[in-house]
């Protein structure tokens, strides 16, 4: 708890491009406790490269384990119960930014590895890579993964989440995502709607007709879905139901299927989001016609698709529908790649094994609506990959009095012990 606790304490924030001397020091904190490791800025943010060697002398598979200590802004200090980068453990809670998403979880994997090396009973070579760019969608570690010629038998990601408070799970399969940052220009400067409205061009109705040529239109940008197995339907079973995932969350059904049809929707198709819009200010009471106004849109696409493609196909959607008397310009995101391996995969099931020798539960496999786009990266290189985790619902990830139990970091450490010694037997 007090090496967790020194990681937590470093307030290493990516979202706000501020502290690039605390992602620095996280960096180099990682770098330590692995031993043999390097440090590249090649690419943006540092990136960590370590290796813990397996304890036999012959050959051994090599498993990445891979994480992020970069970690989202804290927001407003009253908001929290306990300074954000003070750890604290109250009620069987570890309280801290990054104790759960996801310097919690990937410090299992780095003392499991260590404590095993220790013991003389590693199995496999651990190559540690971690990345600062996480919290904001960077690629820095996909690019410097691509320059890694080195064979990686196996993957292992603990940055995903449990189905349940109790429910351990391992996740097959992620959405990617594309976007942009919309800006929509028709006049040179606000004017009085008094004197020249109905005659002048406004941004807000224009805005609002190109986006209606986007939103809800899912079904026509659903090319290429990976079916669900019967195998992943059977095990999405012992998950919540859909209606209780929505009233848990503070979430109203988009219509009457939504409920029933949560898992499908959220994990296996591409969902279009419109996440803001302004022009002017809508609390005041103001009579004027503006001359631009702006949205930022987004676009999860489902395993199976390709994101560029859905990438061009959106922005020439957009432009498409831009009125010609309005100049559009549009910043896109980095895009992020989904992500599918088959659930009856050997590595997957060997994840399985061992999480429930660890645990007492045996795992759920199922997918998750998020994107990590580095598991696509590794799985596109032929490393079969295990995303899990010991988060749940509870941690208020992103949010003040982010936490993790601590019996789920009991959970995690063994876990991962297990992992590391089901894939020694399983990759040789």
């Amino acid at each position: 708890m007090r090496e967790l606790e020194e990681f937590l304490r470093i307030p290493s924030i990516s979202s706000d491009g501020r502290h690039p001397g605390e992602l620095r020091e996280a960096a180099e904190w990682v770098k330590r406790l692995v031993g043999d490791a390097t440090i590249s800025e090649d690419f943006g943010n540092p990136v960590v490269d370590g290796l813990i060697p397996a304890s036999s002398n012959g050959d051994a598979p090599t498993v990445l384990a891979y994480g992020h200590y970069d970690v989202q802004s804290p927001g407003p200090d009253d908001l929290w119960d306990s300074p954000a980068f003070d750890p604290q453990v109250r009620d069987g809670w570890l309280y801290a930014r990054g104790a759960s998403d996801d310097k919690g979880n990937f410090y299992t994997l780095l003392r499991a590895a260590l404590d095993l090396a220790a013991e003389g009973e590693l199995g496999v070579n651990v190559r540690v890579i971690a990345d600062g760019e996480e919290e904001v969608g960077g690629h820095s570690v996909i690019d410097y993964l691509a320059g890694v010629d080195d064979t990686l038998d196996a993957a292992v990601i603990f940055d995903g989440a449990m189905a349940a408070s109790d429910l351990p799970a391992i996740t097959n399969a992620l959405r990617g995502l594309v976007g942009f940052q919309l800006r929509l220009v028709t006049n040179d400067k606000e004017l009085h709607s008094g004197l020249y409205g109905g005659a002048v061009a406004n941004p807000v109705h224009d805005l609002i007709t190109l986006l209606a040529a986007v939103i809800g239109r899912e079904e026509e940008l659903s090319q290429g879905c990976a079916p669900v197995t019967d195998a992943e339907r059977q095990g999405w079973g012992a998950l919540p139901s859909g209606r209780s995932m929505l009233e848990d969350g503070g979430g109203t059904p988009a219509d009457p299927d939504a409920a029933e049809e949560f898992y499908e929707r959220t994990w296996a198709r591409p969902s279009l989001t419109v996440h803001s819009i302004s022009s002017g200010d809508p609390l005041l009471h103001k009579t004027s016609i503006g001359g631009e106004a702006r949205a930022s849109l987004s676009l999860r696409v489902a395993p199976g698709q390709d994101a560029q493609a859905l990438h061009r196909e959106l922005e020439r959607r957009l432009r498409d529908a831009c009125p010609p008397h309005a100049r559009l310009e549009l910043e896109p995101w980095p895009p992020g790649s989904p992500a599918y391996i088959a659930p009856d995969d050997v590595v997957i099931a060997a994840a399985a094994q061992a999480i429930e020798r660890a645990t007492g539960v045996r795992p759920v496999t199922m997918r998750s609506g998020g994107t990590i786009p580095v598991m696509a990266a590794l799985l596109e290189r032929g490393t079969p990959t295990v995303l899990s985790g010991f988060g749940t619902s509870e941690d208020n990830i992103h949010s003040p009095n982010e936490r993790i139990r601590l019996r789920n970091l009991a959970w995690g450490l063994a876990s991962a012990r297990e992992i590391y010694r089901e894939l020694a037997r399983t990759l040789r």
